[in-house]
């Protein structure tokens, strides 16, 4: 097994060596929430409200990356996620002061510069806002009208398959168009936030 690389980059360290670094910068705000394991982690404690446990947090995290129940994870799921955690993230995050991490116990809970991140988290609408899942919905409800439509099933038999799919196709660009104003929205949220923090 390969080793992971655990070095941390010149901003991260930085605030590693400095009890008086009271913010972070951009930069180690962007290094830490580049990653999305990390911003797992961020959303869980933060659901959490509490320390958790090294083994719960990995758990949880495997099964939102694989899409499934905690109950269903296969060993090597856990194990992944697990070994990436204790070796990288959890150190880099308690390095920069986002979170507590007693790796002898495997306990993790938040720290004080958590705060500096959490506004850059959607918290509320996490693993809602995944519209993969709207274009994959739409996907399968469209291919099914319009083959409904082409093998003359009733109802869809009294509509032209011409029409279907234009109403298909109108329906993929409405969606397009509230992901791309969803996106703007959002842009224009994260860029006010990071005026205020220098």
């Amino acid at each position: 097994m390969s080793s992971i690389d655990t070095s941390l980059p010149d901003e991260i360290a930085s605030v590693a060596d400095s009890d008086e670094e009271q913010r972070l910068s951009k930069d180690v705000i962007f290094e830490l929430l580049k990653n999305r394991r990390r911003r797992e982690v961020l959303a869980y404690l933060l659901e959490a409200d509490d320390t958790v446990t090294l083994g719960e947090l990995a758990e949880q995290i495997a099964a939102w990356e694989n899409d499934t129940e905690v109950s269903a994870l296969s060993s090597d799921q856990r194990k992944r996620v697990y070994v990436a955690l204790y070796q990288t993230h959890l150190p880099k995050m308690d390095d920069a002061g986002i979170v507590e991490y007693d790796q002898d116990r495997g306990l993790i809970s938040l720290a004080d510069n958590a705060d500096l991140l959490m506004m850059y988290l959607d918290t509320d609408t996490h693993q809602q806002d995944r519209w993969d899942r709207w274009y994959a919905a739409l996907s399968v409800v469209g291919a099914a009208l319009v083959s409904g439509a082409f093998l003359s099933v009733p109802p869809l038999s009294a509509v032209p398959t011409l029409g279907i799919a234009g109403v298909v196709v109108v329906a993929f660009f409405a969606l397009s168009v509230a992901h791309a104003v969803s996106n703007r929205r959002r842009e224009r949220n994260v860029d006010g936030k990071l005026s205020r923090i220098e």
